[in-house]
């Protein structure tokens, strides 16, 4: 932490309520969704995730920035998050990696946060009230009411559009690990630097292509599967990105999705999404795979969730789909799956960056299904 004289800081919640703390990292003024995370370790990679885009994230850990800031766990080129609450970071950090505090980072890229929260009151009021719009202010700042007001005057997360925000700016490749056996173009809604990395891992080359590709781009690099990422902001919004998959379904490419491209999918497959109370974000949430009945302790980061049936088989336009992942805290759709293509996503990360790794096997599901896909061609 930073030497000298305190600097008073505020947490403005659009409802009116207000928690006193301290300047943490840059001093100013942020705007975002008040959410909260669960997770007690990976805030770098939290922080550098580009689903938390326009968010401010609530550690719900005590203690934060214990292991410093390194040079090897970013998950993507920038910090994300609109600003970052906290209640008691670490003075001095102690871990062999680390090259600076966390909020020598912060101040770095100038995100606007906040110390000494009473952050287990502030989790109780949104997991009572939801998520809602916020504001941090630190230095000098005016009136309460007059706080409010911006707050209240900025938008709401409900119908933004966010993905084409985070996405990459042109393609690149990421080379496979080893002997290539797979080409996957992958969508980058936001996605985060481990994702393509567990997929090189298995012999994939993955090509990665902006959110506003084509299915001509796609299918330039002559795929063999084709993902979806995680990303930020309302899938409702997210047109392009579901006329896409919809052109990959009806080519019978094998596709997987996570986050936000489960959502995609399940836009493209006729169901609805919604806004969550509150959402899912953490690294310790239960997920039950109901196609072998295992219970996955997983990593989260949603506040939309896909509204399709859990206790029937629906018929959609390539065939029929099912639920295949439950959340077991409370019901929402965590999986996707359809019966007759080879085609599912997931609601969580299975790249478990950082987090548990319960969840890997789905990117072996993936190979196997591309597997599958290029012996059937050989025999046709």
């Amino acid at each position: 932490m930073r030497a000298g004289p305190v600097t008073p800081a505020l947490l403005v919640l659009e409802d009116g309520r207000l928690f006193p703390g301290r300047a943490f990292g840059a001093v100013g003024q942020t705007f975002g969704e008040a959410v909260f995370s669960t997770g007690m370790t990976g805030y770098q990679e939290t922080l550098t995730d580009p689903s938390y885009d326009r968010q401010i994230v609530v550690a719900t850990a005590p203690q934060i920035g214990n292991t410093g800031w390194n040079d090897e766990d970013d998950e993507s080129a920038r910090i994300w998050v609109a600003g970052y609450v906290v209640r008691d970071p670490a003075r001095v950090p102690s871990n062999w990696r680390s090259r600076r505090s966390l909020d020598a980072e912060l101040v770095a890229q100038g995100v606007v946060g906040i110390a000494g929260v009473d952050t287990r009151a502030l989790t109780r009021h949104l997991r009572e009230r939801g998520a809602m719009r916020a504001g941090i202010f630190s230095g000098s700042f005016g009136p309460a009411a007059e706080l409010v007001a911006l707050v209240r005057a900025q938008a709401p997360m409900t119908g933004a559009s966010l993905y084409e925000e985070v996405t990459a700016e042109e393609a690149y490749v990421v080379p496979a690990i080893g002997e290539k056996r797979f080409t996957v173009a992958a969508i980058d809604l936001g996605i985060k630097g481990m994702t393509p990395h567990r997929m090189a891992e298995r012999g994939i080359e993955v090509h990665v292509l902006p959110a506003t590709a084509t299915a001509s781009d796609v299918y330039a690099v002559a795929p063999d599967g084709v993902f979806f990422s995680n990303g930020p902001g309302d899938p409702a919004t997210a047109d392009g990105p579901v006329a896409l998959m919809r052109e990959v379904l009806r080519r019978g490419t094998p596709l997987f999705g996570i986050c936000f491209g489960h959502q995609i999918l399940g836009r493209a497959l006729g169901f609805g999404t919604y806004k969550l109370k509150y959402g899912h974000r953490g690294i310790n949430q239960p997920v039950r795979d109901r196609t072998t009945g295992k219970v996955e302790v997983t990593a989260h980061n949603h506040g939309f969730a896909v509204d399709a049936p859990l206790d029937k088989v629906t018929e959609t336009e390539f065939g029929r789909a099912e639920v295949s992942h439950v959340c077991l805290n409370d019901g929402v759709v965590e999986g996707l799956r359809l019966l007759d293509r080879p085609a599912f996503s997931v609601q969580y990360h299975p790249e478990a960056a950082a987090g548990p790794h319960d969840a890997a096997y789905l990117f072996d599901r993936f190979t196997s299904s591309m597997s599958t896909a290029l012996l059937e061609g050989q025999r046709a």
